[in-house]
């Protein structure tokens, strides 16, 4: 029997990444997104975003290569590709708010099965800061999310309907996990891939909205 094998983070953001298109300009979130720059893509040339003002960036630079002057929206130190460009705060919030990025990938606490998403606030907690994220759910063109499937206790975070408050409502298009990778379409959400030795049955167990099984449902390898 094959050994199940949940995704890594940097294996969903390599995943998501196989998904951008040439000349696409894209702006990647904190946490799994930012790993999405690591993965080598020889025949595309994808414009990375972020929202300090760095504009044309490429991987996380490796410990003692960094450039402590450069860093993307989560903090980690990154390297310029040719023809990058550093600008000011407000004006890469300009670039967002005009509809110039084709896509933004960005974690999530919950994701619901319309394609609703929360990753701004926890259950419980005080305040809370939601950033820029409302800014690109609606500026963006396409709305990717990259996340763990459940919590550390099992509680899905692929829901029928979000409990935490949302983000934006409906704009997700594709979902990656570390078991899956799902598409948000007007039946609902259709799994599209599975990782390694898990059934349909298995991820639809950790899961809160009713999932559908693509024809072609094929493992995912990164």
């Amino acid at each position: 029997m094959p050994q199940k094998q949940r995704l890594t983070r940097q294996q969903m953001a390599n995943r998501l990444a196989q998904e951008f298109q040439d000349g696409w300009l894209v702006n990647l979130g904190i946490g799994i997104p930012t790993l999405c720059s690591n993965y080598k893509q020889a025949d595309k040339q994808i414009i990375y975003h972020s929202e300090n003002g760095v504009i044309g960036y490429g991987s996380i630079c490796p410990r003692g290569q960094e450039d402590h002057h450069l860093v993307n929206a989560g903090g980690q130190y990154v390297s310029l590709v040719e023809g990058a460009s550093i600008i000011h705060h407000a004006d890469s919030f300009a670039i967002i708010r005009s509809g110039m990025l084709d896509l933004t990938v960005m974690g999530a606490y919950e994701v619901a099965e319309n394609g609703d998403f929360a990753n701004w606030k926890t259950q419980g907690r005080r305040g809370g800061g939601i950033g820029g994220a409302m800014d690109l759910a609606v500026g963006a063109k396409r709305v990717f999310i990259a996340m763990q499937h459940t919590l550390r206790d099992g509680t899905p975070r692929v829901l029928e309907r979000c409990t935490l408050p949302v983000t934006a409502r409906g704009v997700v298009k594709l979902l990656a996990t570390d078991l899956g990778l799902f598409e948000v379409s007007e039946a609902g959400l259709l799994m599209r891939e599975i990782a390694p030795g898990y059934t349909p049955e298995e991820v639809q167990a950790v899961t809160a909205a009713r999932l559908t099984v693509a024809d072609d449902l094929k493992e995912m390898t990164v």
